[in-house]
């Protein structure tokens, strides 16, 4: 298990009981792929599986061979110029112009755990036991590069994460116009691609379609990775489905600009591949310099898609998430933005704050308009010195009224950003990304400040600390509402612009690592607009993150159920808000906007004192039920049972690892009418535990669900007598305990 080698035949294998990867050293130097999937024996050598045969017109690297041709050897991380003409996985280009390069093998090196990335999110390890890394090293003596491909593989998951550093060693300086951090080829097309797609308050729609020749790709060229793309794609196979198949996701753990693509060539292969966007990226090395490229994260699963999505859940919610919050129950909270949005004064806030402490509630949340003079969106960003109109005590002082209360209190700040109507933009008009020689486009009235400076990025954490430290605050919301669409970093040279993109989530990877170090007992909560950067690279710094700004109940169900292919339900901000919905204008039932709400970081977000009291009611019965159980819902198997984007109802279930409980939520949009019997299959039970049903009087065994289905007719086809509820837009949540 691990990392095995075979030095005489040149052949890589890391594996573990439920994978094999397996690469070699081809005869020209470079390195092949051999084989990626389920695991299967180990031999001295796989030469056999590095397919050669002679093609017409193809060039070829050996003079009179033509059998070894690079436009249809599978590789592990291809080069541009040496005779393959897919997609590369990295472009250097010299002093020279040329642009041609080929790493050839040089050595390796294996350990046990895993290193960390300096300056950039990734996955980690607690102990050396957990995983094993290898290094491979390859070297193009002709331009003075050398090339690092690292692996690691976990010991007990079917996960492989890859990077590649790149180095000058030579007095040449250099340039790298491309820099992948994974490249897989593939000995066959026969799958379809699943991404998630959308758009701001539609984040993360499932979408997936059959590869074709050619190239099929997602990206982002915003400055974040957005809400249009999340940084996943995965193959599965035709047949495969949610609990049975094959399927292999990538996810890239990187908040900015990235590329991820599947290219199908000719001869039928595949090549996915993705890291950062090379468009608008150039990153000169001059000599002892490296780059380092942010990691992927491979996952294979022959047990379906729920099968690779409980492996990133369990992954990025244990060794990706970290810190205080990783392990413990977030606070239930109210924020007050769709409550009062910027009007507000110091009595609203403390009303809303003392409304919530009589339900249960655990964390007030002040949203934007408590700083400069922020009375609409349009100034004072970049001033980050409290309202003494709104709030005579200041920050401290609400503070300090709402903790008095016996409820913890946290602050929104938008801390990339800046108000043309600031004292900060007057004094440095030159922190802002664009042209001092053209008009900068305006999103949101407001300016992206130019966080690839160190001087920038140290002066707004200067600030965000003044406030940390002078007041009680425990939790964080961190807001970035628009993306960068003036490229240029005034005051420096032309070497330095296109590293612009790359060093500006560097700066706020860098803030955000300052912050987390400084305050580790504050919760900090991601937030991009919504969902605009809902992105492993986040949850590496922020253990939840808001999920979107639409807050619609019925919204969210789709929107959930999409990022749970990657992303597990502790790091989803869900709040109930108002009706009707602020952005939908849809009256969804309470409580069904509290159903689907309690499977993620729990919430709130309107004015508790509007509500009646048979609405204030619920909402205590919601606040008792999610502290009881937030901890299963959290760390619970997730499994998805039917999709919103293909038929009128959605379901999920949570089971406890003793497989003793599961809840299960079925959401319904529209209400049939006369329909038929419907049953819903189960899964992830025990077979031979006997199971109580909570909305009914017999038991089952575990075998019965998940075959014969439950039961859910009452619930589906309207009738007057059933004692489900009925209606659109409404919710069903079913305990199945042994």
């Amino acid at each position: 298990m691990g990392i095995i080698v075979h030095e005489a035949t040149g052949v890589f294998h890391l594996c573990n009981d439920k994978i094999s990867y397996i690469m070699k050293k081809m005869a020209n130097g470079q390195m092949g792929q051999l084989y990626f999937g389920k695991r299967i024996r180990d031999r001295e050598d796989f030469s056999h599986l590095l397919e050669l045969g002679h093609r017409d017109m193809a060039p070829c690297v050996f003079p009179g061979d033509t059998t070894f041709s690079l436009e249809h050897l599978k590789q592990e991380y291809p080069s541009f110029g040496t005779g393959d003409m897919r997609y590369p996985a990295y472009e250097i280009c010299r002093e020279n112009g040329s642009r041609i390069s080929s790493f050839c093998y040089r050595g390796f090196r294996a350990c046990p755990g895993k290193p960390g990335l300096f300056g950039l999110p990734a996955v980690y390890v607690e102990s050396e036991e957990e995983a094993a890394t290898l290094e491979i090293e390859l070297e193009d003596p002709l331009i003075g590069g050398k090339l690092t491909l690292l692996y690691t593989i976990f010991e007990k998951l079917p996960v492989i994460v890859r990077s590649a550093r790149f180095e000058n060693v030579q007095e040449a300086p250099w340039e790298l116009a491309r820099a992948m951090s994974i490249s897989l080829d593939l000995p066959d097309c026969r799958y379809e691609m699943l991404d998630l797609a959308g758009a701001s308050l539609r984040e993360r729609y499932v979408d997936c379609h059959r590869l074709h020749q050619g190239v099929q790709s997602i990206h982002s060229m915003r400055g974040h990775s957005s809400h249009q793309f999340n940084p996943f794609l995965a193959l599965k196979r035709e047949n495969t489905d949610e609990h049975t198949g094959e399927v292999m996701g990538i996810s890239l753990v990187y908040s900015g600009n990235f590329l991820a693509q599947a290219e199908v060539d000719t001869m039928g292969t595949v090549r996915v591949m993705a890291g950062i966007h090379p468009e608008g990226f150039v990153w000169p090395l001059r000599k002892g310099e490296q780059f380092q490229t942010p990691e992927a994260v491979l996952v294979y699963s022959d047990q379906g898609l729920n099968g690779m999505s409980q492996v990133y859940h369990k992954l990025y919610r244990t060794r990706l998430a970290r810190g205080y919050w990783r392990d413990r129950e977030r606070p239930i909270l109210v924020n007050n933005w769709e409550a009062t949005y910027m009007k507000f004064d110091e009595q609203a806030i403390y009303n809303i704050a003392r409304k919530a402490k009589e339900l249960g509630i655990e964390l007030f949340v002040l949203d934007d308009g408590w700083f400069g003079k922020r009375d609409d969106d349009t100034s004072s960003l970049g001033d980050w010195t409290p309202d003494l109109k709104k709030l005579p005590g200041g920050i401290e002082g609400i503070a300090r009224s709402v903790t008095k209360l016996g409820m913890q209190f946290g602050l929104w700040f938008e801390p990339e950003m800046v108000s043309r109507k600031s004292a900060l933009f007057e004094a440095h008009p030159d922190w802002v990304l664009g042209s001092s020689e053209r008009e900068i486009c305006m999103g949101r009235h407001q300016y992206v400040l130019d966080f690839s400076k160190d001087e920038v990025v140290d002066y707004i954490g200067d600030r965000m600390e003044d406030i940390l430290k002078g007041s009680p605050i425990s939790y964080v919301k961190w807001d970035m509402n628009r993306s960068i669409s003036d490229l240029f970093s005034v005051g420096k040279g032309k070497e330095h612009q296109g590293t612009v993109y790359h060093r500006q989530i560097l700066g706020v990877y860098r803030l955000y690592d300052r912050l987390t170090r400084d305050f580790p007992q504050v919760l900090f909560e991601s937030c991009a607009s919504g969902g605009g950067r809902f992105d492993p690279g986040m949850l590496y710094y922020a253990p939840q993150g808001w999920l979107s700004d639409d807050t619609d109940g019925a919204e969210r169900v789709k929107i959930q159920y999409g990022t749970s292919y990657v992303y597990p339900a502790s790091s989803m901000g869900n709040h109930v808000s108002a009706v009707p919905n602020h952005q939908t204008f849809r009256s969804v039932p309470l409580a069904t906007r509290a159903a689907c709400a309690y499977f993620g970081a729990f919430g709130y977000e309107l004015d508790l004192n509007l509500l009646t009291e048979k609405e204030q009611e619920q909402v205590r019965e919601q606040v008792r039920f999610v502290k009881e159980h937030r901890r299963f819902l959290h760390t619970g198997t997730f499994y998805r049972l039917k999709s919103p984007f293909e038929e009128n109802e959605a379901a999920w279930m949570v089971v406890s690892e003793d497989k003793k409980r599961a809840l299960v939520a079925v959401f319904r949009s529209r209400q049939p009418v006369n329909r038929g019997y419907d049953r819903l299959r189960l899964a992830g039970l025990c077979p031979d535990l006997e199971y109580t049903i909570s909305d009914r009087d017999y038991c089952c065994f575990g075998d019965e669900l998940m075959e014969a289905g439950l039961i859910l007719s009452d619930y589906a086809s309207g009738v007057r007598w059933s004692e489900a509820v009925q209606g659109d837009d409404t919710a069903r949540l079913i305990w199945v305990c042994a």
